[in-house]
């Protein structure tokens, strides 16, 4: 069986804007100081992994001095990324999403209404499910599902949010709701609204393949493989770009 759920998977996922690209998110308004540093640090870990730690650690100070709502989205951002990248054991894996999932819960009962809040819940408790094993994400099932909706009806436009949707349909098994041309939906939106967001082209090529569309999945993942200016450069170099080549590969005789 396939993972029972993905979300933002990533994310390895972050699948926040990133850096200085075209079409990405600028940096939490008015941001100043630590939460800047953070923020480029978390934006251009690609050039340093390392970089993840020191924001981690710098945001964790933060929120124990001033836990404003854009220090908790940012921490919980760093602990997702701390876990894909930077974690040495599972534990350890384990720990830094659960830290993440309940950084966001205190940014939504800060703020019930902001999408991203959700989003950094959805993702670091998907990710957490995953990693505890199968049993566990089956039971965290219906509240992702609840969380996607909830993003979406905060923000239709949302691109990480439709892409998170375009994800959980596609990962899920069929006899418990997952639905690949629904994920193949999700993930068109989210494309037309930003087509640099290279996480969404990379899932909806994997859609394509599971339908046995390959040369559509070769021109999604080409288009991966060529991006100039992906909306989130970290993860496009050191995750999207690779598991792109990866794929073009594997599909290369079909």
């Amino acid at each position: 069986m396939r993972r029972v759920v993905s979300v933002a998977l990533a994310c390895g996922l972050a699948l926040m804007p990133v850096g200085h690209a075209v079409g990405a998110k600028p940096p939490p308004h008015q941001a100043t100081g630590a939460l800047l540093d953070a923020w480029n640090d978390i934006t251009s870990f690609n050039e340093d992994p390392s970089r993840i730690d020191r924001a981690r650690d710098s945001l964790e100070r933060e929120v124990a001095r001033t836990p404003s709502l854009d220090a908790l989205l940012l921490l919980a951002w760093a602990h997702l990324l701390w876990a894909d990248y930077r974690a040495q054991n599972v534990d350890a894996r384990i720990a830094s999403y659960e830290r993440g999932r309940d950084v966001a819960q205190r940014a939504i009962a800060m703020a019930p209404r902001n999408p991203d809040a959700h989003f950094w819940y959805a993702a670091n408790l998907g990710r957490w499910a995953i990693t505890k094993g199968r049993l566990q994400a089956a039971f965290t099932l219906s509240t992702l599902k609840q969380e996607i909706q909830t993003i979406l009806e905060l923000d239709p436009d949302s691109v990480p949010g439709l892409t998170l949707a375009g994800s959980f349909y596609f990962e899920t098994p069929s006899l418990l709701g997952g639905d690949v041309p629904r994920a193949e939906g999700y993930l068109r939106r989210a494309l037309s609204i930003d087509p640099h967001f290279t996480r969404a082209r990379l899932d909806l090529a994997r859609c394509l393949i599971q339908q046995g569309r390959y040369e559509e999945a070769r021109r999604e993942l080409r288009t991966v493989i060529e991006e100039r200016q992906p909306s989130y450069i970290a993860d496009w170099v050191m995750r999207h770009r690779p598991t792109a080549e990866h794929l073009m590969a594997e599909i290369h005789s079909k």
